[in-house]
Protein backbone atom coordinates (compact mmCIF):
# COMPACT_ATOMS: atom_id res chain seq x y z
CA UNK A 1 0.00 0.00 0.00
CA UNK A 2 2.46 2.64 -1.58
CA UNK A 3 1.41 6.37 -0.96
CA UNK A 4 1.70 6.58 -5.16
CA UNK A 5 -0.53 3.87 -5.78
CA UNK A 6 -4.26 4.05 -6.58
CA UNK A 7 -4.47 0.23 -6.66
CA UNK A 8 -6.74 0.02 -3.80
CA UNK A 9 -9.36 2.68 -4.83
CA UNK A 10 -9.31 1.42 -8.27
CA UNK A 11 -10.03 -1.90 -6.45
CA UNK A 12 -13.03 -0.73 -4.65
CA UNK A 13 -14.72 0.95 -7.60
CA UNK A 14 -14.88 -2.10 -9.47
CA UNK A 15 -15.93 -4.33 -6.60
CA UNK A 16 -18.80 -1.47 -6.29
CA UNK A 17 -19.34 -1.73 -9.77
CA UNK A 18 -19.21 -5.52 -10.18
CA UNK A 19 -21.78 -5.66 -7.14
CA UNK A 20 -23.94 -3.19 -8.76
CA UNK A 21 -24.56 -5.32 -11.39
CA UNK A 22 -25.83 -8.47 -9.90
CA UNK A 23 -27.64 -6.24 -7.37
CA UNK A 24 -25.63 -7.43 -4.18
CA UNK A 25 -25.73 -5.87 -1.01
CA UNK A 26 -22.25 -5.71 0.82
CA UNK A 27 -22.31 -6.73 4.11
CA UNK A 28 -18.79 -6.82 4.68
CA UNK A 29 -15.06 -6.19 3.04
CA UNK A 30 -11.91 -8.50 3.22
CA UNK A 31 -8.95 -5.74 3.13
CA UNK A 32 -5.77 -7.63 2.56
CA UNK A 33 -3.23 -5.08 1.78
CA UNK A 34 0.01 -5.89 1.83
CA UNK A 35 -0.56 -9.48 2.22
CA UNK A 36 0.93 -11.68 -1.24
CA UNK A 37 -1.76 -11.97 -3.35
CA UNK A 38 0.52 -16.06 -3.65
CA UNK A 39 -0.97 -16.33 0.23
CA UNK A 40 -4.15 -18.76 0.43
CA UNK A 41 -7.24 -17.00 0.68
CA UNK A 42 -8.35 -19.49 3.38
CA UNK A 43 -5.28 -18.17 5.28
CA UNK A 44 -5.42 -14.68 4.93
CA UNK A 45 -6.22 -12.38 7.66
CA UNK A 46 -9.36 -10.59 6.76
CA UNK A 47 -10.56 -12.96 3.63
CA UNK A 48 -9.68 -16.32 5.64
CA UNK A 49 -12.71 -15.50 8.73
CA UNK A 50 -15.55 -15.31 6.01
CA UNK A 51 -14.02 -18.95 3.81
CA UNK A 52 -14.13 -20.71 7.10
CA UNK A 53 -17.53 -19.66 8.04
CA UNK A 54 -16.24 -17.58 11.22
CA UNK A 55 -17.46 -14.69 10.40
CA UNK A 56 -21.61 -16.37 10.18
CA UNK A 57 -23.87 -16.17 6.83
CA UNK A 58 -23.21 -14.77 3.86
CA UNK A 59 -24.77 -15.30 -0.17
CA UNK A 60 -21.01 -14.80 -1.80
CA UNK A 61 -18.12 -12.72 -2.80
CA UNK A 62 -17.31 -10.14 -4.80
CA UNK A 63 -13.90 -9.37 -6.22
CA UNK A 64 -12.32 -6.46 -8.65
CA UNK A 65 -10.59 -9.58 -10.66
CA UNK A 66 -9.89 -13.86 -10.60
CA UNK A 67 -6.34 -12.95 -10.04
CA UNK A 68 -7.43 -11.09 -6.78
CA UNK A 69 -9.09 -14.39 -5.34
CA UNK A 70 -5.38 -16.18 -6.00
CA UNK A 71 -2.25 -16.13 -7.47
CA UNK A 72 -2.44 -19.80 -8.68
CA UNK A 73 -4.65 -21.90 -9.75
CA UNK A 74 -4.94 -24.30 -7.21
CA UNK A 75 -6.49 -21.43 -4.91
CA UNK A 76 -8.53 -20.10 -7.60
CA UNK A 77 -10.65 -22.93 -8.26
CA UNK A 78 -10.58 -24.28 -4.78
CA UNK A 79 -12.13 -20.74 -3.73
CA UNK A 80 -14.50 -20.70 -6.67
CA UNK A 81 -15.62 -24.67 -6.33
CA UNK A 82 -16.50 -23.90 -2.59
CA UNK A 83 -18.83 -20.98 -3.68
CA UNK A 84 -20.21 -23.62 -6.63
CA UNK A 85 -20.70 -26.21 -3.71
CA UNK A 86 -22.31 -23.94 -1.14
CA UNK A 87 -25.04 -22.55 -3.50
CA UNK A 88 -22.89 -18.91 -3.20
CA UNK A 89 -22.68 -16.45 -5.35
CA UNK A 90 -18.71 -15.91 -7.25
CA UNK A 91 -18.56 -12.15 -8.47
CA UNK A 92 -15.52 -10.75 -10.18
CA UNK A 93 -15.09 -7.12 -12.59
CA UNK A 94 -15.37 -7.83 -16.06
CA UNK A 95 -17.82 -10.98 -15.91
CA UNK A 96 -20.72 -10.45 -17.15
CA UNK A 97 -23.01 -11.80 -13.89
CA UNK A 98 -21.79 -14.79 -11.42
CA UNK A 99 -19.88 -17.12 -12.42
CA UNK A 100 -21.52 -20.68 -13.29
CA UNK A 101 -18.83 -23.63 -12.31
CA UNK A 102 -21.19 -26.26 -13.66
CA UNK A 103 -21.33 -24.55 -16.97
CA UNK A 104 -18.14 -25.66 -18.93
CA UNK A 105 -17.31 -22.37 -21.02
CA UNK A 106 -17.58 -20.74 -17.90
CA UNK A 107 -15.44 -22.94 -15.83
CA UNK A 108 -12.78 -23.02 -18.99
CA UNK A 109 -12.46 -19.26 -18.80
CA UNK A 110 -12.23 -19.04 -15.03
CA UNK A 111 -9.10 -21.30 -15.40
CA UNK A 112 -8.15 -19.60 -17.70
CA UNK A 113 -8.16 -16.66 -15.99
CA UNK A 114 -6.65 -18.51 -12.84
CA UNK A 115 -3.71 -19.84 -15.28
CA UNK A 116 -2.68 -16.04 -16.54
CA UNK A 117 -2.70 -14.97 -12.89
CA UNK A 118 -0.65 -18.14 -12.02
CA UNK A 119 2.21 -17.66 -15.25
CA UNK A 120 2.14 -13.08 -14.40
CA UNK A 121 3.24 -14.50 -10.88
CA UNK A 122 5.81 -16.92 -11.75
CA UNK A 123 7.35 -13.76 -14.30
CA UNK A 124 7.42 -11.81 -11.25
CA UNK A 125 9.00 -13.63 -9.05
CA UNK A 126 11.58 -14.63 -11.62
CA UNK A 127 12.33 -11.13 -11.78
CA UNK A 128 12.83 -10.86 -8.63
CA UNK A 129 15.20 -13.50 -7.82
CA UNK A 130 17.40 -12.31 -11.08
CA UNK A 131 17.50 -8.48 -9.55
CA UNK A 132 18.32 -10.03 -5.99
CA UNK A 133 21.21 -12.04 -7.74
CA UNK A 134 22.35 -9.15 -9.71
CA UNK A 135 21.94 -6.43 -7.00
CA UNK A 136 23.48 -8.77 -4.67
CA UNK A 137 26.14 -9.66 -7.00
CA UNK A 138 27.40 -5.70 -6.89
CA UNK A 139 27.31 -5.19 -3.78
CA UNK A 140 24.20 -3.24 -3.02
CA UNK A 141 21.73 -4.28 -0.39
CA UNK A 142 18.01 -5.37 -1.49
CA UNK A 143 14.84 -5.51 0.65
CA UNK A 144 14.65 -4.08 4.26
CA UNK A 145 17.35 -2.37 5.90
CA UNK A 146 18.68 -4.27 9.05
CA UNK A 147 17.61 -2.28 12.56
CA UNK A 148 20.39 0.34 13.75
CA UNK A 149 20.79 1.26 9.61
CA UNK A 150 18.97 3.23 7.20
CA UNK A 151 19.19 3.22 2.94
CA UNK A 152 20.22 6.57 1.39
CA UNK A 153 18.29 7.63 -2.38
CA UNK A 154 19.44 10.70 -3.69
CA UNK A 155 16.64 10.38 -5.77
CA UNK A 156 12.93 9.66 -3.88
CA UNK A 157 11.81 5.99 -4.83
CA UNK A 158 15.42 5.36 -6.90
CA UNK A 159 18.09 2.47 -6.19
CA UNK A 160 19.98 2.80 -2.67
CA UNK A 161 22.86 4.75 -3.27
CA UNK A 162 24.27 3.89 0.41
CA UNK A 163 23.56 2.35 3.43
CA UNK A 164 24.44 4.29 6.80
CA UNK A 165 23.93 4.20 10.39
CA UNK A 166 20.58 5.26 11.59
CA UNK A 167 21.61 8.31 13.92
CA UNK A 168 18.79 7.37 16.70
CA UNK A 169 18.24 3.47 16.08
CA UNK A 170 21.91 2.74 16.31
CA UNK A 171 22.30 4.78 19.40
CA UNK A 172 19.33 2.70 20.97
CA UNK A 173 20.95 -1.10 19.76
CA UNK A 174 24.93 0.39 20.90
CA UNK A 175 23.41 1.05 24.29
CA UNK A 176 21.12 -2.16 24.53
CA UNK A 177 24.73 -4.26 23.93
CA UNK A 178 26.61 -2.06 26.27
CA UNK A 179 24.23 -2.57 29.23
CA UNK A 180 24.60 -6.45 28.71
CA UNK A 181 28.29 -6.50 28.31
CA UNK A 182 28.67 -4.63 31.07
CA UNK A 183 26.22 -6.68 33.56
CA UNK A 184 25.46 -9.97 31.74
CA UNK A 185 24.43 -11.63 34.69
CA UNK A 186 21.68 -9.41 35.23
CA UNK A 187 20.85 -7.76 32.13
CA UNK A 188 19.47 -9.87 29.59
CA UNK A 189 17.76 -9.06 25.97
CA UNK A 190 14.33 -9.93 27.79
CA UNK A 191 15.17 -7.38 30.31
CA UNK A 192 16.14 -5.21 28.04
CA UNK A 193 13.10 -5.27 25.78
CA UNK A 194 11.05 -5.14 28.33
CA UNK A 195 12.82 -1.38 29.41
CA UNK A 196 12.28 -0.61 25.91
CA UNK A 197 8.85 -1.39 25.54
CA UNK A 198 8.50 0.98 28.84
CA UNK A 199 10.12 3.40 27.76
CA UNK A 200 7.73 3.59 24.72
CA UNK A 201 10.93 2.97 22.32
CA UNK A 202 9.12 1.80 18.79
CA UNK A 203 9.84 -1.55 17.87
CA UNK A 204 12.03 -3.02 14.93
CA UNK A 205 8.43 -3.13 13.13
CA UNK A 206 7.30 -0.05 14.06
CA UNK A 207 10.88 2.15 13.56
CA UNK A 208 10.60 0.80 10.27
CA UNK A 209 7.33 1.29 9.54
CA UNK A 210 7.77 5.39 10.50
CA UNK A 211 11.35 5.59 9.14
CA UNK A 212 8.90 5.25 6.00
CA UNK A 213 6.11 7.46 6.34
CA UNK A 214 3.50 4.66 7.51
CA UNK A 215 1.83 4.53 10.81
CA UNK A 216 3.81 2.55 13.99
CA UNK A 217 1.29 -0.50 14.68
CA UNK A 218 1.90 -0.50 18.19
CA UNK A 219 3.71 -3.77 18.34
CA UNK A 220 5.92 -4.50 20.89
CA UNK A 221 9.65 -5.41 21.31
CA UNK A 222 10.69 -9.07 21.70
CA UNK A 223 13.22 -10.96 23.40
CA UNK A 224 13.81 -13.14 20.56
CA UNK A 225 13.99 -10.16 18.14
CA UNK A 226 16.69 -7.86 20.08
CA UNK A 227 18.91 -11.42 20.89
CA UNK A 228 18.75 -12.25 16.90
CA UNK A 229 19.83 -8.00 16.18
CA UNK A 230 22.31 -8.65 18.80
CA UNK A 231 23.53 -11.66 17.39
CA UNK A 232 23.10 -10.99 13.93
CA UNK A 233 26.41 -10.83 11.65
CA UNK A 234 24.91 -7.85 9.98
CA UNK A 235 25.38 -5.52 13.13
CA UNK A 236 29.09 -5.64 11.39
CA UNK A 237 27.79 -3.61 8.30
CA UNK A 238 27.68 -6.75 6.20
CA UNK A 239 25.41 -7.61 2.90
CA UNK A 240 23.52 -10.66 3.77
CA UNK A 241 21.83 -13.41 2.33
CA UNK A 242 20.47 -16.25 4.10
CA UNK A 243 21.53 -14.87 7.77
CA UNK A 244 25.09 -15.42 6.30
CA UNK A 245 27.57 -12.34 4.91
CA UNK A 246 28.06 -12.28 1.17
CA UNK A 247 31.59 -12.55 0.29
CA UNK A 248 33.64 -10.93 -2.53
CA UNK A 249 35.79 -12.73 -4.63
CA UNK A 250 38.80 -12.32 -2.25
CA UNK A 251 37.07 -14.65 0.44
CA UNK A 252 35.98 -11.45 2.84
CA UNK A 253 32.88 -10.26 3.59
CA UNK A 254 31.40 -7.35 1.82
CA UNK A 255 30.25 -4.42 3.87
CA UNK A 256 27.72 -2.02 3.28
CA UNK A 257 29.08 0.90 5.96
CA UNK A 258 30.60 0.89 9.21
CA UNK A 259 29.31 -1.97 11.72
CA UNK A 260 27.28 -0.84 14.91
CA UNK A 261 30.49 -2.47 16.63
CA UNK A 262 33.24 -4.49 15.34
CA UNK A 263 33.98 -8.14 15.30
CA UNK A 264 35.74 -8.16 19.04
CA UNK A 265 32.36 -7.11 20.20
CA UNK A 266 30.43 -9.17 18.12
CA UNK A 267 32.22 -12.02 20.27
CA UNK A 268 31.91 -10.61 23.35
CA UNK A 269 28.29 -10.30 22.84
CA UNK A 270 28.24 -14.05 21.81
CA UNK A 271 29.56 -15.01 24.73
CA UNK A 272 27.82 -12.99 26.88
CA UNK A 273 24.08 -13.99 25.75
CA UNK A 274 24.85 -17.26 24.76
CA UNK A 275 26.69 -18.36 27.50
CA UNK A 276 24.79 -17.11 30.51
CA UNK A 277 22.73 -19.20 32.76
CA UNK A 278 19.36 -20.34 32.29
CA UNK A 279 17.46 -17.73 34.72
CA UNK A 280 18.89 -14.52 36.02
CA UNK A 281 17.99 -12.35 39.09
CA UNK A 282 16.61 -8.96 37.79
CA UNK A 283 12.97 -8.94 37.42
CA UNK A 284 11.90 -6.27 34.85
CA UNK A 285 8.52 -6.04 35.12
CA UNK A 286 8.18 -5.09 38.61
CA UNK A 287 5.73 -1.87 39.00
CA UNK A 288 7.66 -1.22 42.84
CA UNK A 289 10.59 -0.05 43.88
CA UNK A 290 11.71 -2.71 46.45
CA UNK A 291 10.08 -5.85 45.07
CA UNK A 292 13.12 -8.33 44.63
CA UNK A 293 15.32 -6.93 47.26
CA UNK A 294 13.06 -6.29 50.22
CA UNK A 295 13.50 -9.21 53.37
CA UNK A 296 11.61 -10.19 55.77
CA UNK A 297 13.77 -9.46 58.77
CA UNK A 298 12.18 -12.30 60.97
CA UNK A 299 12.26 -15.27 58.89
CA UNK A 300 14.53 -14.00 55.82
CA UNK A 301 11.99 -14.61 53.17
CA UNK A 302 11.38 -12.04 50.31
CA UNK A 303 8.37 -9.99 50.96
CA UNK A 304 5.98 -9.15 48.45
CA UNK A 305 3.48 -6.30 47.68
CA UNK A 306 -0.63 -6.60 48.68
CA UNK A 307 -3.00 -4.72 46.98
CA UNK A 308 -6.88 -3.82 47.68
CA UNK A 309 -9.35 -1.69 46.58
CA UNK A 310 -9.82 0.60 50.06
CA UNK A 311 -5.88 0.23 51.10
CA UNK A 312 -2.62 1.23 48.91
CA UNK A 313 -0.42 -1.16 48.11
CA UNK A 314 1.70 -2.55 51.01
CA UNK A 315 5.00 -4.76 51.54
CA UNK A 316 4.49 -7.94 53.60
CA UNK A 317 5.94 -10.89 54.83
CA UNK A 318 3.41 -13.53 53.30
CA UNK A 319 5.43 -16.79 54.12
CA UNK A 320 3.82 -17.95 57.33
CA UNK A 321 0.40 -17.44 55.39
CA UNK A 322 1.93 -19.83 52.64
CA UNK A 323 2.96 -22.38 55.27
CA UNK A 324 6.71 -22.21 54.67
CA UNK A 325 8.26 -24.22 57.07
CA UNK A 326 10.86 -22.10 58.39
CA UNK A 327 8.52 -19.07 58.70
CA UNK A 328 6.37 -20.78 60.91
CA UNK A 329 7.67 -18.31 63.97
CA UNK A 330 7.40 -15.08 61.58
CA UNK A 331 4.79 -13.76 64.43
CA UNK A 332 4.09 -10.79 64.35
CA UNK A 333 4.55 -10.89 60.08
CA UNK A 334 6.15 -7.20 58.92
CA UNK A 335 3.79 -4.98 57.10
CA UNK A 336 4.28 -1.76 55.43
CA UNK A 337 2.58 0.84 53.32
CA UNK A 338 4.63 0.79 50.22
CA UNK A 339 5.07 4.55 49.63
CA UNK A 340 6.38 5.28 53.08
CA UNK A 341 9.26 2.47 53.06
CA UNK A 342 10.22 3.50 49.16
CA UNK A 343 10.16 7.17 50.60
CA UNK A 344 12.91 6.30 52.98
CA UNK A 345 14.88 3.98 51.35
CA UNK A 346 15.22 6.86 48.06
CA UNK A 347 16.26 9.48 51.09
CA UNK A 348 18.82 7.11 52.99
CA UNK A 349 19.90 6.52 49.19
CA UNK A 350 20.65 9.68 47.82
CA UNK A 351 21.89 11.03 51.37
CA UNK A 352 24.80 8.19 51.27
CA UNK A 353 25.49 8.23 47.97
CA UNK A 354 23.39 11.13 46.08
CA UNK A 355 26.66 13.43 45.08
CA UNK A 356 28.76 10.42 43.68
CA UNK A 357 29.95 10.97 40.52
CA UNK A 358 28.55 7.51 38.45
CA UNK A 359 31.42 5.41 36.99
CA UNK A 360 29.87 3.54 33.32
CA UNK A 361 31.44 -0.23 32.38
CA UNK A 362 31.86 -0.46 28.73
CA UNK A 363 33.66 -2.61 26.09
CA UNK A 364 36.43 -1.90 24.95
CA UNK A 365 38.02 -3.76 21.65
CA UNK A 366 41.29 -2.48 21.73
CA UNK A 367 43.73 -1.68 18.72
CA UNK A 368 42.02 -3.34 16.37
CA UNK A 369 44.41 -6.07 15.86
CA UNK A 370 42.08 -8.92 17.69
CA UNK A 371 39.35 -7.17 15.58
CA UNK A 372 41.17 -8.00 12.51
CA UNK A 373 42.73 -11.50 13.54
CA UNK A 374 38.89 -12.40 14.53
CA UNK A 375 37.69 -10.90 10.65
CA UNK A 376 40.36 -13.49 9.15
CA UNK A 377 39.85 -16.61 11.02
CA UNK A 378 36.01 -16.14 10.76
CA UNK A 379 36.49 -15.65 6.84
CA UNK A 380 39.20 -19.14 6.93
CA UNK A 381 36.20 -20.65 8.82
CA UNK A 382 33.58 -19.62 6.12
CA UNK A 383 36.23 -21.07 3.22
CA UNK A 384 36.81 -24.17 4.83
CA UNK A 385 33.03 -24.75 5.35
CA UNK A 386 32.24 -24.13 2.01
CA UNK A 387 34.93 -26.58 1.13
CA UNK A 388 33.65 -29.39 2.81
CA UNK A 389 30.26 -29.10 1.51
CA UNK A 390 31.95 -29.56 -2.25
CA UNK A 391 31.67 -25.67 -3.58
CA UNK A 392 35.26 -25.96 -4.57
CA UNK A 393 35.74 -29.55 -6.07
CA UNK A 394 36.29 -28.75 -9.69
CA UNK A 395 40.25 -27.76 -10.70
CA UNK A 396 39.86 -24.10 -11.00
CA UNK A 397 37.85 -23.51 -7.99
CA UNK A 398 40.48 -25.35 -5.77
CA UNK A 399 43.36 -23.94 -7.35
CA UNK A 400 41.67 -20.67 -6.29
CA UNK A 401 40.75 -22.07 -2.83
CA UNK A 402 44.18 -22.76 -2.04
CA UNK A 403 45.72 -19.52 -3.24
CA UNK A 404 42.75 -18.01 -1.25
CA UNK A 405 43.32 -19.64 2.05
CA UNK A 406 46.75 -19.57 2.10
CA UNK A 407 47.05 -15.41 1.42
CA UNK A 408 44.53 -15.62 4.67
CA UNK A 409 47.10 -17.97 5.98
CA UNK A 410 49.97 -15.29 5.72
CA UNK A 411 48.05 -12.52 7.11
CA UNK A 412 46.41 -14.51 9.74
CA UNK A 413 50.43 -14.61 10.71
CA UNK A 414 51.42 -11.39 10.41
CA UNK A 415 48.64 -9.75 12.48
CA UNK A 416 49.43 -12.61 15.06
CA UNK A 417 53.33 -10.95 15.09
CA UNK A 418 52.03 -7.64 15.79
CA UNK A 419 51.41 -5.96 19.57
CA UNK A 420 47.46 -6.43 20.58
CA UNK A 421 46.17 -4.26 23.20
CA UNK A 422 43.44 -7.28 24.54
CA UNK A 423 39.54 -6.15 24.68
CA UNK A 424 37.89 -5.89 27.83
CA UNK A 425 35.72 -4.14 30.09
CA UNK A 426 37.05 -0.51 31.28
CA UNK A 427 35.44 1.81 33.67
CA UNK A 428 35.40 5.51 32.48
CA UNK A 429 32.84 8.14 34.05
CA UNK A 430 30.33 9.36 32.89
CA UNK A 431 30.13 13.05 34.51
CA UNK A 432 26.38 12.66 36.31
CA UNK A 433 25.74 12.46 39.94
CA UNK A 434 24.18 9.08 41.44
CA UNK A 435 21.53 11.79 42.13
CA UNK A 436 21.13 13.00 38.41
CA UNK A 437 20.82 9.08 37.24
CA UNK A 438 17.76 9.04 39.93
CA UNK A 439 15.97 11.80 39.24
CA UNK A 440 16.72 11.13 35.53
CA UNK A 441 15.40 7.50 35.87
CA UNK A 442 12.57 6.94 32.78
CA UNK A 443 10.43 5.05 35.93
CA UNK A 444 10.43 2.73 38.81
CA UNK A 445 11.94 -0.36 37.31
CA UNK A 446 15.27 1.93 36.41
CA UNK A 447 15.34 3.34 39.69
CA UNK A 448 15.29 -0.58 40.80
CA UNK A 449 18.30 -1.20 38.87
CA UNK A 450 20.15 1.83 40.45
CA UNK A 451 19.67 0.13 43.54
CA UNK A 452 20.71 -3.32 42.30
CA UNK A 453 23.81 -2.20 40.87
CA UNK A 454 25.14 -0.49 44.17
CA UNK A 455 23.89 -3.95 46.33
CA UNK A 456 21.19 -2.39 48.56
CA UNK A 457 19.00 -4.76 50.24
CA UNK A 458 16.28 -3.89 52.39
CA UNK A 459 15.47 -6.14 55.57
CA UNK A 460 12.07 -4.95 57.49
CA UNK A 461 11.30 -5.43 61.26
CA UNK A 462 7.97 -5.63 62.79
CA UNK A 463 7.38 -2.16 64.94
CA UNK A 464 7.94 -4.33 68.06
CA UNK A 465 11.03 -6.36 66.98
CA UNK A 466 14.17 -6.09 69.38
CA UNK A 467 15.68 -4.24 66.68
CA UNK A 468 17.28 -0.72 67.54
CA UNK A 469 19.30 2.07 65.28
CA UNK A 470 20.65 0.50 62.39
CA UNK A 471 23.98 2.89 61.62
CA UNK A 472 24.11 4.95 58.20
CA UNK A 473 20.21 4.89 58.36
CA UNK A 474 18.71 8.14 59.01
CA UNK A 475 15.01 6.28 61.03
CA UNK A 476 14.75 4.33 64.21
CA UNK A 477 11.88 2.90 66.09
CA UNK A 478 11.68 6.34 67.78
CA UNK A 479 11.34 8.83 64.45
CA UNK A 480 9.35 5.88 62.39
CA UNK A 481 6.83 3.24 64.85
CA UNK A 482 6.05 1.66 61.95
CA UNK A 483 9.22 -0.45 60.75
CA UNK A 484 13.10 -0.45 61.26
CA UNK A 485 14.98 -0.78 58.88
Amino acid sequence: MKLATSSPERQREDVLTAAASVGAHIIGWADDWEVSGATDPMTRPKLGPWLRDERGPYDGLVAAAVDRLGRNVVDCLNTGYKMRDEKKLLVTYGHEGPWDLDDPADENRFTMEAWGAQMELRAIQRRNRDATVKTRAAGRPKGKPSYGFRYVREVMGGKVDRVELHPHASHVIREVARRILADPDNVTPSSEAARLNRSGEPSPADHLAVMYGKPAGGRPWQPTSLKNILLSEAALGYLMHRDKPVLDREGNPVRLCEGLWDRATHEALKKAILGRRPFGRRHSNRAYLLTGILLCGQCHNRLYTQTSKDAPPRYACTARNKGWFRAQHCRPAPLIRAHLLDTQVEEWFLKRFGDGLIYETVYDPGNGIPERIAEVRASRERLRADREAGLYDSPDDAAWFRERYAALGRELAALEAEPQRAPGMVRRPTGETVADRWFGAPDVQARKEILIDFGVRVTLFPANAPVRWVPGFMYGPELNPTAVL
